[in-house]
């Protein structure tokens, strides 16, 4: 009988396995095994392909770990909710296809998979995990190169815009456990990393759904999400990383400049958002353009 297999070999297992095919070797895969992957590859399709209501935001598992201000913002702006481009479309196709390649691999190296997209509560907030892989709660990530430094070198608590933290933290809550994680998927090269964070570095995720419901109840949102930074020497600030592609950036700082609001400099290979102005710029000013582009959104 066989040793049950644990996550401590997960990422290894799956490779040596693959070594198999760089051995020019074939990998085995069974008829039962390929039709369980095709089936999942057309669940994922139907799912991403299907309706998708654009109903009022709503706290769930997915967004609980997102910096205050912002998710304020999310359920509380009147500005019209949009919808997501082609190209990010596409993205989220891609990314759907690529987990269900993750949990193949993980079964083809011989580890259990169970519990996939299983409906989980945590005081009245749902989601839906991606699986169990032997016995522990995981979340299935694809990343850029950079993002996935974050999770092979365990540095996201440090750095995690989207409250990954706070997501990992509510599945293990709903499943009674502290045992869990992250698998991750180099976009970019192919690499897997497996990353479970110190319980010390999670959220206690009932007080965090405590004070977020506090604060939705507030007419006026709480602090910054980030400080603004200085824009080199020239006495300028700008908008942080943290804030830049934030879809609310204008309408949360716009009493920025003085009341004006942020005004936005177009530079060789990006734009700068500015909240305070000493010095122009010796670039173009493209704010008016970003304005009516916002109300045309």
């Amino acid at each position: 009988m066989k040793n049950k297999k644990t996550l401590d070999t997960l990422v290894q297992d799956i490779y040596d396995k693959l070594d198999t095919l760089t051995e020019g070797k074939s990998l085995g895969v069974s008829e039962e095994t390929a039709t369980t992957f095709g089936e999942s590859m057309k669940q994922a399709l139907l799912n991403w392909s299907g309706e998708h209501p654009v109903d009022k935001p709503t706290l769930r598992m997915s967004n609980i770990g997102k910096p205050n201000r912002q998710l304020w913002y999310d359920m509380k702006s009147k500005a019209k909710t949009k919808s997501f481009s082609a190209p990010v479309q596409i993205k989220f196709l891609y990314g759907h296809i690529l987990e269900e390649v993750v949990l193949f691999l993980a079964r083809l190296a011989e580890h259990e998979v169970t519990s996939e997209q299983k409906e989980v509560n945590v005081d009245g907030i749902k989601g839906h995990m991606d699986c169990k892989i032997d016995g522990e709660v995981i979340d299935v990530k694809t990343a850029s190169g950079f993002a996935f430094k974050k999770f092979k070198e365990g540095t996201l608590p440090d750095d995690d815009p989207f409250g990954y933290m706070a997501q990992i933290a509510a599945y293990e809550e709903s499943e009674g456990t502290d045992k869990g994680g992250f698998l991750t998927l180099n976009k970019e090269n192919g690499e897997l990393a497996l990353f479970r964070p110190d319980e010390l570095d999670k959220p206690n995720i009932k007080a965090r759904i405590k004070l977020l419901r506090e604060q939705l109840e507030e007419d006026t949102p709480p602090d910054f999400c980030y400080a603004t930074i200085p824009d080199g020497k020239s006495g300028n600030m700008k908008l942080p990383r943290g804030c830049v592609y934030c879809r609310h950036k204008f309408e949360c700082h716009k009493d920025s400049n003085i009341g004006l609001g942020l005004r936005v400099f177009k530079y060789a290979k990006k734009f700068e958002y500015l909240t305070n102005v000493a010095k122009l710029p010796r670039v173009q000013e493209v704010t008016n353009e970003w304005k009516k582009k916002q109300k045309a959104s």
